[in-house]
């Protein structure tokens, strides 16, 4: 058994995964919401009942979630069988590749907390927890960047002096176990040969980026140096005027950790709108409320700019993939971002759209749009079978 640990800045997401001989069968997921509020929940699924299934619990830090998070799993069938966690870390610097945790490792992590404030401790807790419940266990770290290490260095530079690249200050890119997935579900459902053209990645949730891949591979990414950077999001600014930052800090007196709370926690859709974060509530009232129309409509805008942009990076585009919580359930919004994009061959089928349908471009497109189901949990369930392998026949070696 495989338990897959996805922590937020405010949740976590969990699978238990089963291995079969060719095969991952995942037995239950779940997640834990609005951690620091009481409102925290414990949601969940299983193989036998697909309904959400949802309690209520004492979550104030993640310490406390993880903790509630293990009382919960340990009277779960099966739990008892796992051997192995694996962790979504979303910065990890200049580890890229999955790799086992040790000692050194988190001491690592925890030197470079800062490039992530609101994923990175929370996720170091994570490790912490369970290895002090589980010491034996195995617990192996799968870096959100890693996909984006194949970017060329002119999206990687910043365009500040050189020393701070030396420095580790560059745009890595992030929702890599995502992109990594659908270029797996890609190349199932079109073939390999369709999966090396040129493609733009959307992953539209409350964090929200876009990827412009060419042969396989990511050439470039709307999010940069840290998660906060690229479109605007739930809660984020996405990309901001640095002048902003050194107005604010002047005029009105903001600390960097006040900074930090604004970029991340009070902009983005939730700022310009004044209402909420969530997509689904500001559509319900964009009618009636012109702030929340133009949450939505600042979001699609920015997005559509991202799409012409890579189009532009990658000299065409032969498919486009929606996926994220927006980008799969939001029909009204993906049309938003469409709508004008014929002159890059990008047609939809709004009655397709609206059904929510896997491909949803008109037959005479020229770009096809698809909408795949992301699933980070599966993919870093695969990755943590790999290192486990290398583990076994390195062990074997040094038997023999």
């Amino acid at each position: 058994m495989i338990l897959v640990i996805n922590g937020g800045s405010s949740s976590i997401k969990f699978a238990l995964f089963k291995q079969g001989s060719s095969s991952l069968n995942q037995l239950l997921r779940g997640e834990i919401e609005n951690i620091g509020t009481k409102k925290a929940t414990l949601n969940f699924t299983d193989e036998f009942d697909p309904q959400k299934n949802g309690l209520m619990i004492e979550a104030a830090t993640h310490d406390q979630a993880a903790n509630c998070l293990i009382d919960w799993l340990e009277k779960q069938e099966g739990f008892d069988s796992v051997t192995a966690i694996g962790h979504r870390i979303v910065h990890g610097m200049k580890h890229t590749e999955p790799e086992l945790i040790t000692d050194d490792l988190l001491m690592e992590l925890k030197k470079i907390s800062a490039f992530d404030p609101d994923h990175l401790p929370g996720e170091i807790t994570l490790i912490e927890v369970f290895k002090k419940h589980y010491p034996l266990l195995k617990q192996i770290a799968c870096f959100d960047t890693s996909f984006h290490t194949s970017m060329p260095v002119v999206a990687k530079l910043l365009s500040i002096p050189r020393k701070y690249y030396t420095k580790g200050i560059r745009r890595y890119g992030f929702h890599g176990l995502s992109y990594a997935y659908l270029m797996e579900e890609l190349k199932q459902l079109e073939g390999k040969e369709a999966a090396k053209g040129k493609i733009v990645l959307a992953h539209l949730g409350n964090g929200a980026s876009v990827a412009a891949v060419k042969d396989g591979k990511s050439i470039d990414t709307s999010m940069g140096f840290t998660p906060t950077s690229g479109l605007p999001m739930g809660t984020r600014t996405g990309d901001l005027d640095p002048g902003v930052a050194w107005y604010l800090m002047q005029e009105e007196n903001l600390t960097p950790t006040k900074f930090n709370q604004l970029i991340n926690h009070e902009s983005g859709l939730l700022g310009i709108s004044e209402t909420s974060a969530d997509m689904r509530e500001l559509a319900k009232i964009e009618d009636i409320d012109d702030r929340a129309k133009e949450a939505i409509e600042l979001f699609c805008y920015q997005t559509k700019k991202w799409f012409g942009s890579f189009v532009a990076a990658l000299g065409g585009l032969d498919v486009l993939v929606f996926s994220g919580g927006i980008g799969q359930h939001s029909p009204e919004v993906r049309s938003k971002i469409c709508d004008g994009l014929e002159f890059l061959g990008i047609e939809l089928d709004e009655i397709k759209n609206m059904n929510n349908e896997d491909i949803i471009s008109t037959e005479t497109s020229k770009v096809k749009v698809r909408v795949i189901e992301t699933n980070e949990e599966l993919m870093i369930a695969k990755l943590v079978c790999g290192i486990l392998n290398n583990l076994i026949k390195i062990e074997s070696i040094i038997a023999g």
